[in-house]
């Protein structure tokens, strides 16, 4: 396949999940009887700004009187109908930056707190020689703050399950330990009891 048959084929897939994803929305606005307005733009699918970070393939941007509750909450349900809209889109987890949903420029200010956040945390690590924990963020945020935190050369790890994982940071020389898998603490625990 040449080079203009393959951007045309990528632009054809593009206009396609675009098509999918107004429908989706239209959808979900009007059976939920929310006050918002929406706008879809296909991204370039190139680096961010330099940050490392892929950007999006589609961009969707959120406006209307209802806004407000979309970034309620650390925007958990402009987190949720993003997600949904991966899911119609069948999208693999693996895939799911490639679309990114927005109200009020939540998602740029966030990224600007956890760029701070990494900061602060990397020199706290330095002058303590301790390992640093954040707080449970979403695997959009963990990836973000790897990311940010990439810089720094010191090593890090996301640890625990679900929604209550998170990002550790450790100092120079420490490595992170490996975390057990759900099944084998499930058996380490069984193994404790039956001890007994």
């Amino acid at each position: 396949m040449d080079n203009a048959t393959a951007m045309t084929s990528h632009q054809d897939a593009l206009d396609t999940k675009t098509r999918r994803i107004e429908e989706f929305l239209r959808m979900l606005i009007e059976s939920s009887g929310l006050d918002l307005a929406f706008r879809v733009m296909g991204g370039g699918g190139g680096n961010a700004a330099g940050s490392g970070e892929v950007s999006a393939e589609i961009s969707v941007e959120f406006t209307g009187a209802d806004t407000p509750l979309l970034t309620a909450r650390n925007a958990e349900l402009l987190h949720s109908i993003e997600h949904l809209a991966a899911k119609a889109l069948r999208l693999e987890p693996e895939q799911h930056h490639l679309i990114s949903f927005d109200a009020e420029n939540f998602k740029l200010l966030r990224n600007a707190e956890l760029q701070m956040m990494a900061e602060v945390a990397v020199e706290r690590v330095r002058a303590s020689g301790r390992p640093y924990s954040f707080p449970p963020m979403n695997s959009r945020e963990r990836r973000l703050l790897h990311l940010a935190l990439s810089a720094s050369g010191l090593p890090t790890a996301s640890t625990s399950d679900g929604p209550r994982r998170f990002v550790v940071l450790y100092p120079e020389g420490q490595e992170p330990s490996p975390q057990a898998s759900t099944s084998d603490r499930s058996h380490a625990i069984r193994k404790t009891f039956r001890r007994r």
